[in-house]
């Protein structure tokens, strides 16, 4: 599959078969992150395999962040929710947490660590699905709560970025339309 194919054609697959991805294949999605474009090359990526039991420390994790934004954390439905959230990084075999740590120095723009872990995500993606893998990049709130970046090791001034969740997928993905490049561009040559 060329890149022009991949990027045309990969789309989020949230449903994933409970099977494993060989460890060869993961480290060569981390690695395709490795190769996005980094102004001043400060590598801002740090990668985080979860498999197994891993899934559910985190889980733990995210049920306590739900629980304490209950009004009433012992409610039926409250504990409904927090045990759905608590189940969120089961939802496929492999969980990739991408964070960013920023660069402290001085001629480092932090926009452009962010832009670059960004960038990193899409190389993932589009490796994943040139793999035949199934992928979806996940954030909301609860990405970027204090109590993840400390579940990560991360610095103060470091973040989650994206939790992709992998495996193989079963589901072929539903066309869609897509605004013609054209009507978003426009030339400036005056």
């Amino acid at each position: 599959m060329n890149v022009h194919e991949a990027i045309q054609t990969r789309r989020s697959k949230a449903l994933i078969e409970d099977k494993a991805v060989p460890k060869e294949l993961i480290e060569k999605i981390i690695e395709a992150g490795t190769y996005a474009p980094n102004h001043h090359r400060t590598e801002p990526w740090r990668f985080f395999v979860l498999t197994g039991e891993g899934r559910n420390k985190l889980g733990e994790v995210f049920g306590e962040i739900i629980a304490e934004r209950q009004d009433d954390p012992d409610s039926e439905e409250s504990k409904k929710k927090i045990e759905r959230v608590k189940n969120n990084p089961l939802r496929s075999p492999v969980m990739i947490a991408v964070g960013v740590e920023p660069c402290d120095r001085k001629n480092v723009i932090l926009k452009e660590e962010f832009a670059a872990v960004n960038a990193a995500v899409q190389n993932m993606l589009l490796t994943a699905h040139a793999l035949g893998l199934g992928a979806i990049w996940r954030t909301g709130s609860i990405c970027y709560d204090p109590r993840v970046t400390k579940f990560f090791g991360l610095s103060e001034q470091g973040e989650m970025t994206a939790f992709i969740y992998l495996g193989y997928s079963d589901m072929e993905p539903a066309p869609f339309k897509k605004t013609d490049a054209k009507e978003l561009t426009t030339w400036i040559n005056k």
